[in-house]
């Protein structure tokens, strides 16, 4: 027998196995409990246009759910789209309770709650809450601004330098750092860079299982920030490993600096069903970004090397003075190797909080 509580722990667990691959839906997870609190039933939503956690989770019980409780990460959605409304699903189910952490906060999917007590069903909401949001932010955030949850990733030194007084910058980090990067890179949706990073160090921007190179099956999109078209012909990010687009001025317009605009280049992906970013290579485009006001969240990784000179991690923020400094919120520090990675949220603007 599981506690509710328990069984939501691991619901937040299941749902996180969908990270990279459900947009423009979310994560979300799902665990039954038949009338004696044992598990009959557990699933996730694996992919966009396949079954909904909640249909999984049934599937695998059967008739033990009659009777019994859901526990789920989201609220069961209550509209026919690729697939039917899971708050229906579970009324045909039998079952007699829904536990649910958060609220579905789209116009479209909104109203299983509703739809359940109104058929008699016991829903408790809120269990868990702030785990479950955690675990779905960028999908949360996402549908409430409209545009995709940015994640800007760096590697430095202690001194904050991200190439040599030379140029050189390979490798920063550890072996250990990368490989927890291509991990990283397997929980979003596109991967942005600049053209002046990809002119400098070509990289491919995939995922890949750095113990023998091979590609991932499911790769982000990959997104070169290119004003005036330099992407070179022959750049790896054009290679057949995964898709590209070549993001330029002529396309999208320039913003206030009179390069991509930024804001236009993020309404373009979330039109593409893009939910999170990881914005990667490139000191003054990850300035443009953080001045704009378009970063979440910063994942740092910072190797104990240290330089002296070099190209910093970070130029053209729009910082004149301490006071204008870019607070965050220190949310874990992990030791990756013989490297620290940090992770921080950005504190909201006054008017979002």
């Amino acid at each position: 027998m599981v506690t509710e509580d328990e069984a939501m722990r691991r619901a937040i667990a299941l749902a996180a196995r969908g990270l990279g691959t459900t947009s423009p839906n979310p994560v979300v997870g799902c665990l039954l409990l038949d009338t004696d609190g044992e598990v009959v039933g557990e699933g996730f939503h694996a992919y966009a246009g396949g079954p909904h956690a909640e249909i999984v989770a049934l599937a695998q019980a059967g008739d033990r759910a009659r009777g019994g409780t859901a526990v789920v990460t989201l609220e069961p959605c209550n509209h026919t789209g690729r697939t039917g409304p899971c708050s229906q699903a579970l009324i045909n189910a039998g079952v007699r309770r829904v536990v649910i952490a958060v609220d579905d906060p789209t116009p479209v999917a909104t109203g299983g709650a509703v739809r359940l007590r109104a058929s008699g069903v016991q829903v408790e909401t809120g269990v868990r809450r702030l785990e479950a949001t955690e675990g779905n932010v960028a999908w949360l955030t996402a549908v409430r601004r409209s545009r995709p949850y940015v994640t800007w990733k760096f590697a430095t030194t202690l001194d904050g330098r991200s190439a040599a007084a030379d140029g050189t910058s390979q490798w920063i980090t550890s072996a250990p750092a990368r490989s927890d990067v291509h991990v990283l890179r397997g929980t979003v949706d596109a991967i942005v860079a600049g053209v002046g990073t990809v002119i400098a160090d070509d990289p491919q921007l995939t995922v890949r299982d750095l113990r023998d190179g091979s590609l991932a099956i499911k790769q982000p999109l990959r997104v070169v920030v290119d004003s005036r078209g330099r992407t070179p012909e022959k750049a790896r990010v054009r290679d057949a490993a995964a898709p590209t687009w070549i993001a330029t001025s002529d396309e999208l317009g320039t913003g206030p600096d009179g390069r991509v605009d930024l804001a236009a280049l993020l309404a373009a992906l979330f039109g593409r069903g893009i939910r999170s970013v990881l914005l990667e290579g490139g000191p003054t485009l990850a300035g443009a970004f953080l001045e704009a006001g378009l970063v979440d969240q910063v994942v740092g990784y910072v190797a104990p090397k240290l330089l002296g000179a070099g190209r910093p991690a970070l130029v053209e923020a729009g910082i004149g003075t301490i006071a204008d400094a870019i607070e965050l919120d220190l949310k874990d520090i992990t030791q990756i190797g013989p490297d620290l990675r940090f992770t921080a949220s950005l504190r909201p603007n006054k008017e979002e909080s």
